[in-house]
């Protein structure tokens, strides 16, 4: 990921969101314009969300993650494949628009895997935070409820994404990254990102 994407907070209202991926996606396949995606979940309430501000909100927050993938197949990919399948591709779709989660995933989860450190606790979350708000003025600037948000977010993230057993977990799971998206990875050219879904293959 390019150094110069900025760092943001929109996941504190955004999270995981894979039910919502998920129905979005499905309509997306049907090769429906954005626009008409948006009025459908809208009009459908496919969400299941109170207000109809909301459900516009993150039905553009999907349409918006799918697009970052820039590849069909996966959109295709979570609308059909297995759940624990989907929510490997969704993860991979959060990192790609979310550059703080891309650093965590390579630096904090990746590192982990490389040197086969299984153990996991705040105090990573912590040291993540700590280091990124020393060398990034946007992440100095973030109060201290929004830094919090955003670590129970990650956590959760984690959980859902089978990396941790609960939220007091206390060591990392041995992922494995499905053939379909470890794919689109290589063929998108991020192998760099590898080692946060515990592969260390590059060729």
């Amino acid at each position: 990921m390019d150094n110069s994407y900025p760092y943001v907070a929109s996941l504190t209202r955004e999270a995981f969101l894979f039910f919502e991926m998920r129905a979005t996606a499905r309509l997306m396949e049907e090769k429906k314009s954005d626009e008409t995606v948006i009025k459908e979940i809208v009009e459908k309430n496919l969400f299941q969300y109170p207000t109809e501000k909301s459900i516009t909100r993150m039905a553009k927050a999907c349409i918006k993650r799918l697009h970052a993938l820039e590849d069909d197949s996966l959109v295709s990919a979570i609308a059909s494949q297995p759940t624990d399948v989907a929510k490997q591709i969704c993860l991979y779709a959060l990192m790609k628009q979310s550059r703080l989660v891309w650093e965590f995933m390579l630096t904090v989860i990746g590192e982990k895997y490389r040197l086969r450190d299984t153990s996991f606790g705040k105090i990573d979350l912590n040291t993540f935070f700590m280091r990124l708000q020393e060398q990034n003025d946007t992440v100095a600037s973030w109060s201290d409820s929004t830094i919090s948000k955003l670590k129970q977010i990650i956590a959760r993230v984690l959980v859902e994404t089978e990396y941790l057993d609960n939220l007091k977990a206390d060591h990392l799971n041995p992922v494995w990254l499905h053939p379909v998206l470890e794919n689109a990875i290589r063929s998108n050219g991020d192998t760099s990102i590898l080692p946060a879904f515990n592969c260390f293959s590059y060729a």
